[in-house]
């Protein structure tokens, strides 16, 4: 029995990272939503009356950012990154496990070095109080979500690394499914 709540703790902890990753992702997903609002009303405000929404640019420029961040994290526990199938397809289960450890490492990797060094990017804007042009906005503040989900990137790396490391690849996961109405 002990040894079936051993196995059930790192599923669960996978599946918590899934579900925060998921929630973290549509939060920028509706942002993305958001820009493109602004974006549209913009252009809608210069076509039609002249009259564009000033700054409209550095609205867009700090919403992406911040929206193709947080992403990452989802992208890399779901699988989802851009893979080369081609070379692996073919491959035994042993070399498709040393991939998935080698991708899990190198994602875990490059999640540090990000956190890492975005973290003393806020540092650096905040320091030097980096605003932008027309609306004055301080431009450390879009870093916080963006170091969030440089965080839960690292976390969801570090969960798929152990499940590589466990032998469990990405397509053998189960697929969360609503449930029927």
């Amino acid at each position: 029995m002990a040894a079936a709540g051993a196995r059930a703790g790192p599923g669960r902890a996978f599946e918590g990272i899934r579900r925060v990753t998921e929630a973290w992702a549509l939060a920028g997903g509706l942002l993305l939503v958001g820009v493109v609002l602004v974006n549209a009303a913009s252009l809608a405000g210069g076509v039609l009356f002249g009259q564009p929404i000033a700054g409209d640019f550095e609205i867009v420029e700090v919403g992406i950012a911040v929206a193709v961040f947080s992403f990452l994290p989802y992208c890399q526990i779901t699988g989802a990154n851009v893979t080369a199938d081609i070379f692996t397809a073919g491959a035994g289960r042993r070399w498709q496990s040393a991939f998935a450890i080698l991708a899990g490492t190198i994602a875990l990797g490059f999640g540090l070095l990000l956190l890492w060094r975005m973290s003393l990017g806020l540092l650096d804007f905040r320091r030097y109080l980096e605003v932008t042009t027309i609306y004055q906005f301080p431009l450390w503040i879009a870093f916080v979500p963006i170091l969030v989900s440089l965080f839960l990137l690292v976390l969801a790396a570090g969960a798929t690394l152990l499940e590589a490391c466990r032998g469990r690849l990405v397509d053998e996961r189960p697929i969360r499914t609503p449930a029927p109405r």
